[in-house]
């Protein structure tokens, strides 16, 4: 969907040309006729998201200056591009001082006018993710930073908003990527412990043997190695919330101590003589049905009705496209500035195309596919070209130049690769036909002279492409490898990676190797 521009004219003509003008900029143009019209668009109850107006500055009922008032009054920080055909330096600063972005004398050129609007839309989106990181970090994120627009997604976030009104525990149910610890950093900065510490754990990535210590803390000399006394997540987040991430994946005995601590409000440290008290606010998520869990046992179906109090569903990124387009904008301002590059748009045709995938991943998929092409992108556009993989499967690109892309084993494939997925895995053929650049979905079974390789080295890349296919959740890695997770970490550590390396390791890595 792109941008909404609202332009505020009381001259028909006026408004007519600058519509046309507006939509062949590529933008979505709303007109009104005077300032009282723009003030019930903008601020009325259930307003529409409108992403930059365009505002004449003299109307005979409600003129510029008034509507940029109110606007600032009402704390509504839609940039303004103001137009007279007055272009006194007094009305300059006026406006300027009123809050405008910028300023534009009648007749405005289309290029002038172009260049504004993607000057105001781009700052305007530098602006908003700067203060959404500010409050990021200091744990005071609310609902109005999380980005949607899609009836599926703000129906979820206002089951959310009554949730933060009240302690009650949360469990937030949906895919890998779908912004479920977004919505718990939400649901803790609208509520009353928003001052207090907001702990999140990865229940998936943390060793079966670490999982208590973790959880509960331990005490000096409780087991081999703890040097130091430890107060654990529990500890930590008392006062304020504890989000438990992928919650189906602890083991049945940290379940029981989990149940304990929720009930009575206090927890046992490994090696402790005597229970601590904590106060934490408990949100939980999964990524799979915890009642499936529970009836094949491999949940407690008490700790479920406990954690299952409030339950709210997060809908996947493919039932609601509408929001690509500003996930895009979002993640463009924020990494443009981290690598130091001044890209200020993403070309019409290059929208398109990410509206149109399926996006397996969810929003974390759609993250890392515009992180690498800001780093691809060479001038201040991202174009069709920087998503390379995407485009040759969509046919946007002629058959050369996708052979020419280099190969990545990335996040921004349409559908899963073949080869990682473990269920569905056919007996190669070993003909003669059989090359080693196609063999087994693009994981080579013959080296460059034309022999098998050592099972030891594809073993390695396997595991290695098993851990950024499902995002570094081991215990997901290793029930598609079918293999215990003690054996997993084992086979980690022979090939030379260490539980903290978990988190780091992505499907660029994989790539590169």
């Amino acid at each position: 969907m792109p941008e909404t521009i609202l332009i505020v004219d009381d001259d028909p003509v006026q408004r007519r040309l600058l519509e046309a003008m507006i939509r062949r900029f590529g933008y979505e143009a709303i007109a009104v006729e005077g300032g009282d019209a723009a003030l019930k668009r903008l601020l009325g109850a259930g307003a529409p998201q409108t992403d930059a107006v365009v505002l004449d500055l003299v109307m005979p009922d409600l003129d510029g200056l008034g509507v940029l008032a109110r606007l600032k009054e009402a704390g509504v920080s839609v940039p303004v591009i103001v137009q007279t055909a007055h272009g006194g330096i007094d009305n300059v600063i006026s406006a300027m001082r009123a809050g405008a972005a910028d300023f534009v004398v009648k007749p405005a050129g289309p290029e002038r006018l172009q260049v504004s609007l993607r000057n105001a839309l781009a700052a305007n989106a530098l602006e908003t993710e700067f203060k959404r990181l500010k409050r990021s970090r200091a744990g005071t994120l609310t609902f109005k930073d999380v980005i949607t627009r899609s009836p599926h997604m703000q129906a979820a976030l206002r089951t959310a908003q009554k949730a933060a009104a009240s302690d009650i525990a949360v469990l937030l149910e949906g895919e890998s990527g779908v912004g479920k610890e977004l919505i718990a950093r939400a649901i803790h900065g609208s509520g009353a412990r928003r001052s207090k510490p907001f702990v999140a754990v990865n229940c998936g990535a943390i060793p079966d043997n670490l999982v208590e210590s973790t959880l509960f803390g331990h005490e000096r000399g409780a087991f081999t190695g703890a040097t130091e006394r430890h107060f654990g997540k529990f500890v930590e987040a008392s006062g304020g919330t504890l989000f438990l991430d992928e919650i189906g994946e602890l083991p049945l005995a940290a379940q029981v101590k989990l149940l304990r601590a929720i009930q009575e409000g206090e927890v046992d440290s490994v090696g402790g003589k005597k229970p601590i008290r904590v106060d934490a606010r408990l949100i939980s998520a999964a990524n799979r049905s915890l009642l499936t869990a529970v009836k094949q046992g491999r949940f407690r179906e008490d700790l479920f009705y406990r954690l299952h109090v409030f339950p709210i569903l997060v809908p996947p990124l493919r039932e609601h496209p509408e929001d690509i387009p500003d996930l895009v904008r979002h993640f463009l301002a924020r990494f443009s500035v981290e690598e130091g590059k001044r890209i200020r748009a993403v070309s019409a045709a290059a929208m398109s195309l990410l509206c149109t995938q399926a996006w397996p991943g969810n929003v974390r998929q759609l993250e890392n596919a515009v992180f690498r092409a800001v780093v691809l992108a060479e001038g201040d556009e991202i174009g069709v070209s920087e998503f390379p993989q995407l485009a040759a499967q969509s046919g946007r690109l002629d058959s050369a130049q996708a052979q020419s892309a280099p190969l990545r084993l990335e996040a921004d494939m349409a559908e899963p690769i073949p080869a990682l997925r473990m269920e569905e895995t056919q007996p190669v053929s070993l003909s003669p036909a059989l090359s080693p650049e196609v063999a087994h979905g693009g994981l080579p079974v013959l080296d460059a002279k034309g022999d098998i390789r050592p099972l030891a080295e594809i073993e390695s890349e396997l595991i290695r492409l098993a851990i950024a296919h499902y995002d570094g959740q081991m215990s997901e890695v290793a029930r598609k490898l079918r293999i215990g997770r003690s054996t997993l970490y084992r086979r980690l550590k022979d090939l030379g990676l260490e539980a903290g390396d978990l988190r780091e390791i992505s499907s660029n890595d994989v790539a590169a190797e």
